[in-house]
């Protein structure tokens, strides 16, 4: 009897309805949105195409940016923490370099609106005072321009960015450069072998992209020029990833934050 009862509850039971085509596709499209406003406004993945970052993002390591960082004051300011771009920080950002428009670059900033910077022996002075930068790699050379940065302007004739030479004349003050309101100054880790604001400018404001976070995977492949692959190009490296996935990987540097 008391069996039956049970039968009889499982069958009485209502069963859940199903969900209807509409509702599913409702329910996909809900995904995608988030996902596709998460892509847009929250983290962008870009991968590190060049040493000038070494050690602390090497050629192959694929990171999660933070785009909310340089956001500032807009429509999602209600929603979303939004701090300054600040010293030290890693940024990506668009280049102002008029030679490689569109770029995009990985430095670190070194210097802020209202700061004073030069460079003694390939030491940064930041508003007088010596910078100590663990985090900087060099290799034992040297060249006048980038390491006595700006006191030896003539050196870097024939080295600069179309118009960086004028803008630099007219921004140095006593020997030191002034980073103008609303730029930034910036320069890759690896201090011998990259090409950055030395070179090519202060970076606007509005060039900014965002802070790497996190590197999601590293894969070990050689240093790229920047210039945009063809597309048989670009199938080689695909089945060049897919055999060496495992072997190449550099599973030591994953989830590595960056700092």
């Amino acid at each position: 009897m008391q069996l039956f009862k049970k039968n009889q509850e499982k069958q009485e039971k209502p069963e859940r309805p199903k969900e209807t085509l509409p509702e599913s596709i409702a329910g996909i499209a809900s995904v995608l949105v988030v996902g596709l406003f998460i892509l847009t406004f929250v983290i962008q993945h870009f991968e590190i195409p060049s040493r000038s970052m070494e050690y602390t993002l090497l050629v192959g390591d694929h990171v999660f940016v933070d785009r909310l960082t340089p956001m500032g004051k807009s429509a999602l300011s209600w929603l979303f923490p939004y701090r300054d771009v600040r010293r030290g920080d890693t940024a990506v950002f668009l280049t102002p370099n008029p030679n490689d428009t569109g770029m995009y670059l990985v430095k670190r900033i070194i210097g802020v609106p209202g700061d004073r910077i030069r460079l003694h022996n390939g030491v940064v002075y930041l508003n007088g005072v010596a910078q100590a930068e663990p985090y900087v790699v060099r290799n034992g050379s040297y060249d006048t321009y980038r390491d006595e940065f700006p006191s030896a302007i003539s050196y870097g004739i024939g080295q600069l960015s179309p118009g960086w030479f004028s803008t630099l004349q007219q921004s140095i003050h006593n020997g030191e450069l002034v980073i103008p309101p609303d730029h930034y100054f910036a320069m890759g880790d690896n201090r011998d072998n990259s090409l950055d604001s030395r070179y090519w400018g202060f970076v606007p404001k509005s060039n900014m992209i965002g802070r790497p976070l996190v590197v999601f995977w590293s894969f070990n492949v050689p240093e790229e020029t920047g210039e945009p692959k063809p597309i048989p190009d670009r199938v080689v490296s695909f089945l060049h990833t897919t055999i060496h996935f495992f072997g190449l990987t550099r599973w030591n540097r994953i989830f590595r934050l960056v700092h």
